[in-house]
């Protein structure tokens, strides 16, 4: 283990291209008691958060990032030049203000003056330039990567940082609220990825990698109606029953990834509050395109008409969510798919597609353990129930949770996984489906898909774009190498003493991972 000790639908097209300078220097996010009835927010206590991951793989640096635990650190401990609100709108952050050329292909970013990291130095427009270039180039192995791989050029510009695109892309400003994008402080052109320094709302003080962390509200934080808590202890508790123990015993305040079989136990106990959220957050089994069987696409959509996706909404999510129809876009997003042909479970299908790949019958592995989501073993057993009835013999090995990150995912051939989503269809596409993309969890690679989603980034007609998008879902849904059975609503539970606002982001967990500062005690 490594310790390290320290003392709803966004904006319209032309607010995008034209970035908001109304919240100017004041708090992004504003006093939400006063707009809901509840009461107002104070200053105090210690937030005692147990989380659902954590691995003793994980690293400081901001490329690899990628489950829960370290996302939620990342939003304790640094700011992004833009935020996701908790109303789904994109607002200012680093950056107070933007501006595009007529085909969105240069955007500048006025970023904001006088804020201040943990160590007393001042974020510049050079910082921003290091934190977003950490990110690129050709041996660049950050997840985020595929996301900037359109930047030809950036810029400093006094305190503006100028981004220069390949093609138009009008969701760039979304692009740029990545959990990866941590705005971090430079030296000669370059950030430390492994320093602990940061311009967010609390100091990192101590960080056992994959246990805990502890930190401290910092007193020069620049948002004053913020970052409530005198400090933070995240706490990984992989198991699903010890969370819940953790929380109704006191030892935390709040819990992520509740324990679905069990929710109802929650919503009896005193003093403990149960809030589901939906999102766009889903759980997938990808399969690794490049590898016999999966390589044959008649294989994947056996597979596909083999599972009940229903029967796993009610038994692993119990009924905390909705079916999925094996891409990864949210029926609330704006190019969502209506048209798509939703999968069902039909063996007969499923055996029609065996036989058209030369197979009467099929034995396959999956690779799963409870890290990957919760309930994922218990959905594997259902799985290979109903794909029995299709003639594959699915065989469930269980793995290890510790490390399941970096020894199963992406190396096994057919594993499991969650996602939280992502607030465009473009960056979630290129994220995970596009070729050659670091998180591509299925190696799947399909030129058309390519070519038509680097088209419809840079395409400005909105019906030309849903057009597009509604042909990017069908071929991911069709031809792609990962099954994605349900979208799951986020489901946490806290005590009574904590309270939030009347919106809670959809587009991650943790109210966006970012209760850390717009939530309070009572």
């Amino acid at each position: 283990m490594t310790r390290t000790s320290i003392a709803r639908r966004g904006p319209n097209r032309r607010s995008i291209l034209k970035g908001a300078t109304a919240f100017g220097g004041a708090a992004l996010v504003l006093p939400m008691g006063s707009r809901m009835g509840r009461a107002q927010p104070s200053r105090g206590g210690i937030l005692r958060t147990g989380t659902a991951h954590g691995s003793t793989t994980d690293s400081l640096d901001p490329g690899t990032w990628e489950n829960d635990f370290m996302i939620q650190l990342a939003h304790m401990r640094n700011n992004f030049l833009t935020e996701i609100a908790a109303d789904g709108s994109l607002v200012p952050e680093i950056a107070e203000s933007w501006e595009a050329s007529d085909d969105a292909s240069e955007w500048t970013f006025a970023i904001r003056a006088g804020v201040p990291y943990h160590s007393g130095r001042t974020v510049t427009a050079e910082d921003v330039v290091a934190s977003l270039n950490h990110h690129r180039g050709e041996d660049s192995t950050s997840a985020a990567a595929p996301i900037l791989a359109d930047i030809t050029d950036i810029r400093a510009d006094g305190m503006n940082v100028i981004v220069t695109l390949a093609s138009g892309n009008a969701d760039f400003p979304f692009i740029l609220s990545d959990y990866h994008l941590a705005i971090l402080p430079a030296t000669d052109g370059a950030i430390d990825p492994r320093t602990t320094d940061g311009c967010g709302p609390y100091v990192l003080d101590e960080l056992e990698l994959g246990v805990s962390a502890s930190l401290t509200r910092f007193d020069g934080y620049w948002k004053p109606d913020a970052a409530w808590f005198d400090g933070i202890e995240l706490i990984s508790i992989i198991d699903p029953a010890a969370r819940q123990n953790a929380l109704i015993s006191g030892e935390v305040d709040y819990i992520d990834q509740v324990d679905l079989n069990t929710v109802n136990l929650l919503r009896r106990s005193p003093g403990i509050e149960v809030l589901s959220v939906a999102g766009t957050q889903h759980y997938g089994l990808p399969m690794d395109t490049r590898a016999a069987p999966f390589s044959d696409n008649n294989i994947r959509l056996a597979l596909k008409y083999a599972i009940d996706r229903q029967q796993m909404v009610d038994t692993i999510l119990n009924g905390y969510g909705a079916i999925g129809n094996d891409h990864p876009i949210g029926s609330g997003q704006r190019f969502f798919n209506t048209e798509l042909e939703q999968k069902t479970f039909d063996p007969d299908r499923a055996r029609f597609h065996l036989k058209e790949a030369g197979l009467d019958s099929l034995d396959v592995d999956i690779h799963l353990a409870d890290a990957a989501f919760a309930g994922a073993l218990d959905a594997g057993v259902l799985f290979s129930e109903t794909a029995g009835r299709a003639g594959i013999n699915l065989n469930v090995v269980r793995e290890p949770n510790d490390g399941y990150w970096s020894n199963v995912w992406m190396q096994k051939p057919f594993v499991g996984t969650y996602w939280g989503g992502r607030p465009t269809e473009d960056q979630m596409f290129t994220t995970a489906y596009a070729t050659g993309a670091p998180w591509n969890e299925s190696y799947w690679s399909n030129e058309r898909f390519d070519e038509l989603l680097v088209a419809a980034r840079s395409e400005l007609d909105e019906d030309l774009r849903r057009e597009m998008y509604f042909e990017l879902q069908e071929l991911v849904s069709d031809q792609g190498g990962t099954i994605i059975p349900m979208f799951a609503s986020y489901v946490g539970a806290h005590t009574d003493r904590l309270q939030h606002g009347e919106d809670v982001a959809t587009n991650w967990a943790n109210d966006g991972h970012r209760m850390c500062e717009r939530w309070w005690f009572s």
